[in-house]
């Protein structure tokens, strides 16, 4: 299959920033055969696609997310993090795989229709009664068509041990290790063109214990996957393990070896220069979640000294629980705000938010080789922007209407060379029906607390 997409405005975010004003893609099976200025080589093409009015970025990567959310959205809503986390744990509690397949499905299609291309999913509740929840998530992937990678949760640590989750929430050590084991077994693809991966996520250091943080880490190195959790989201946390630990949580982190190349944080907001410095240094990833940030009133992340320090940031939607929304391209005009808010007009450009979209997020998944920008010869993950109408009508910059503006519409999605949004909608399922399935899972789900 070969196709070209023409007459765009191409953003490639490449190492050098490369972006043409009107310019020619084209896709070779599942690859980027060639990208430039004018109109796209002479050959015979299965598909010509007119960009005229769009703008073409490589497909935005969602660094975090907790998918199963989706069937409990507009809960809790003026609830710090502790308190949210306490008031919907116990219905979190009652999940079943087919939830958490309908609240999957609605979420990856909320996401790809806002130009998201690979997912991050961090999944930690496994309800004893639950079924196979990983598989629950994969096979909405299959429906939906992006990538996925499942970050294999886990909790060991209830409330009478001194956590936040009630203690029927929590796994057993050896469980969650040997439960993220078999994930990775059945599940994990290593190719360049994986679309399913599984990395290794003890939830967060107030949820799990020490052992089960030393012993992902090295399951997970062991496997070749990769790591991450969530750290430094909120004051309460830094006080918490200020008084259990006697030391930060990136301190800890530290102390722990989940500081490194392979592993990415959530949120990463309440950090000393030193910390910030140090995941710099080890190259460290992290996950900026600007629009969950502002729901639970966490704080800004300092995202332009993390930049600074050479940190990979990537964008993260996070749970449609903290983030009704749970698009993805919104997270780009987001980033940049709060960065602005926090450090002024210039704590970051229009570029650097769609870099953190793209470019960004593929480090931090350790995916740089093959997704991020356009580039010949790397995956064909594709977002085609239609900037035609009044929303963007006198805008000069294809790039500040993209991240400056509303979120455009998509007007094509390309995974792999393969078309899974055309004219905003997907384009192998029903939108309908899969709100459908989320409404009738969701008020399963609430009845029963």
């Amino acid at each position: 299959m070969k196709t070209v997409i023409e007459n765009a405005a191409i953003a490639t975010v490449d190492g050098a920033g490369t972006e043409h004003a009107s310019g020619h893609v084209v896709i070779e099976n599942d690859r980027i055969a060639a990208v430039g200025e004018g109109k796209a080589p002479d050959g015979e093409y299965d598909e010509r696609v007119d960009g005229s009015g769009c703008l073409v970025t490589p497909g935005l990567i969602n660094t975090h997310h907790h998918l199963y959310q989706w069937a409990t959205r507009g809960l809790a809503a003026d609830h710090t993090l502790f308190e949210w986390l306490v008031a919907l744990y116990p219905i979190w509690g009652r999940l079943d795989a087919g939830i958490t397949h309908a609240a999957a499905t609605a979420g990856l299609t909320r996401l790809a229709t806002t130009g998201c291309t690979t997912v991050a999913d961090h999944h930690y509740v496994f309800p004893r009664d639950g079924g196979d929840q990983v598989e629950a998530l994969a096979a909405a992937r299959i429906r939906v068509g992006v990538r996925l990678h499942v970050v294999r949760g886990s909790m060991d640590r209830g409330e009478s041990h001194g956590g936040l989750p009630p203690d029927n929430l929590v796994e057993e050590t050896e469980a969650a290790l040997l439960g993220t084991e078999a994930a990775i077994d059945r599940f994990h693809d290593a190719s360049a063109g994986a679309h399913l991966q599984i990395a290794a996520g003890p939830c967060s250091p107030f949820s799990v214990s020490e052992r089960l943080m030393t012993g992902a880490a090295e399951l997970a190195r062991r496997k070749g996957v990769r790591l991450h959790t969530h750290l430094a989201e909120t004051a309460d946390e830094e006080k918490q393990c200020l008084a259990e630990a006697g030391c930060t949580p990136a301190e800890y982190a530290d102390k722990l070896g989940w500081l490194a190349d392979d592993v990415w944080l959530a949120h990463s907001i309440h950090l000393a220069p030193e910390a910030i410095r140090r995941m710099g240094a080890t190259g460290t990833g992290a996950a900026h979640c600007p629009t969950s940030n502002g729901r639970i009133g966490a704080g800004i992340a300092p995202v332009r000294q993390l930049l600074d320090a050479g940190v990979p940031v990537g964008l993260g939607v996070d749970g449609a629980a903290s983030n009704e929304s749970g698009g993805l391209g919104e997270e780009l005009h987001q980033s940049l705000l709060q960065a602005r808010q926090r450090g002024g007009p210039r704590a970051l450009t229009t570029r650097e938010a769609l870099w953190m979209g793209t470019m960004g997020g593929a480090r931090c998944l350790g995916r740089q080789k093959d997704l991020g920008s356009i580039e010949v010869g790397k995956l064909a993950d594709l977002a085609v922007w239609n900037l035609n109408g009044l929303n963007y009508a006198g805008i000069s910059d294809p790039v500040a209407a993209l991240v400056l503006g509303t979120t455009p519409p998509v007007e094509r999605l390309f995974i792999g060379g393969a078309t899974v949004v055309s004219g905003g909608t997907l384009r192998e399922e029903s939108e309908d029906e899969i709100a459908r399935e989320l409404a009738v899972a969701s008020a399963r789900l609430r009845e029963t607390v």
